[in-house]
């Protein structure tokens, strides 16, 4: 029996009542003979494509296996068998909105208290925005940035340390760093394309140096921006999303997890660390999903409800704080680019920056 994220009792427990959110920060593996894997897909689960779900034909990471494929999330197969869905996200009644933060306020609670049962050697990758602010203050850990000297993640993560009177190191990155780390990054997460590879980049190269400096875990603030409002498509309700209210939206992003999150997992233990993201504990997850319209996002303001309870820890500045993603705040989108077309990649040609990672696993 191989099983991660959680005890099989609980597994067991959750196949028997139906309950997708029992209490964990995900799981996935064996279980009495059967593969399974969490409603959002937090622990990757891989699978040999075309094959039968026996013992033999999965994996927790892509590079052992022939063709990987992920297992569906919320799923369980018997050896054999396709997989069948058992776990769907529910579907509460929105709270009213007192009630909703102060249930979001015990769920953050909740899953820090989880963390820190784990009694883990931890460090917080750190960007200066809301999310890994809160996990960073709530954990008191020490916190890391990733970036280019010139990038927006670097001066926002100086600035916010100093707000809450936090030391902050900072590791600066050069071409090189990005032209050595892309073979490795896009080998552990199994994907070659330029918009994973650029994501995973700066996880990887935070955990390298956390890793360096003797922690054991890296912790992330991933799953704030779908479970709280924090994309644009979310309050336009544009050609990118199919819902017609916010917060149907904000449940399609939500949805999307099970496809990213293996991507970012994997960046995580390809250093050696153990990935913790606290906002994607069970209990965050269903405070989430009991938020009104009212606390999501609108033209004004994305997260609403999670910037509120976050400004009970932080400083308003931080807590207020807009960022761009990581790999343009980072700058690693921008210099990976730069290193494609010196190489001959020229924009002029289809997805250019996903053939130069292509040559690079060549090389």
């Amino acid at each position: 029996m191989t099983l991660r994220g959680t005890d099989p009792d609980t597994v067991r427990g959750a196949l028997e009542t139906g309950e997708p959110l029992p209490g964990t920060f995900g799981f996935a593996g064996e279980v009495d003979g059967r593969l399974v894997r969490d409603v959002l897909g937090r622990v990757p689960l891989f699978v040999e494509r075309g094959a039968d779900h026996s013992t033999d034909a999965w994996a927790f990471e892509p590079g052992s296996l022939a063709d990987p494929a992920l297992f569906p999330a919320g799923s369980i197969a018997a050896p054999g068998e396709p997989p069948s869905n058992v776990w769907s996200l529910p579907k509460p009644t929105p709270a009213e909105p007192g009630a909703a933060l102060e249930g979001l306020g015990r769920a953050l609670r909740t899953a820090i208290d989880r963390v820190r049962e784990r009694d883990l050697d931890i460090a917080v990758a750190f960007s200066g925005g809301v999310d890994s602010a809160l996990v960073a203050e709530l954990l008191d850990a020490p916190i890391y940035v990733v970036g280019f000297p010139d990038s927006h993640d670097v001066e926002a993560a100086r600035t916010a340390a100093v707000a809450m009177d936090r030391e902050l190191t900072v590791v600066e990155l050069e071409p090189a760093d990005l032209e050595r780390a892309v073979p490795d990054v896009a080998r552990a997460i199994g994907r070659t394309n330029a918009m994973d590879v650029q994501i995973a980049l700066p996880l990887y190269l935070a955990g390298e140096a956390v890793a360096r400096d003797g922690y054991e875990a890296l912790a992330v603030g991933q799953g704030a921006d779908e479970l709280f409002g924090g994309y644009e498509k979310v309050v336009r309700l544009d050609h990118r999303v199919e819902a017609e209210t916010v917060r149907e939206a904000v449940r399609e992003q939500i949805a999307s997890l099970p496809e990213q999150l293996p991507r970012d997992v994997r960046a995580v233990e390809a250093t050696g660390l153990e990935p913790v993201a606290p906002l994607l504990h069970d209990s965050v997850v269903d405070a989430a999903l009991r938020l009104p319209d009212e606390l999501l996002a609108d033209e004004e303001v994305r997260k609403r409800g999670f910037r509120r309870v976050a400004s009970e820890s932080l400083p308003e500045a931080v807590a207020m704080r807009d960022k761009k993603a990581v790999q343009y705040g980072s700058l690693v989108a921008r210099e990976l680019d730069r290193l494609a077309r010196q190489a001959g990649y020229k924009r002029r040609m289809d997805d250019h920056v996903t053939k130069y990672v292509e040559s690079l696993l060549e090389a």
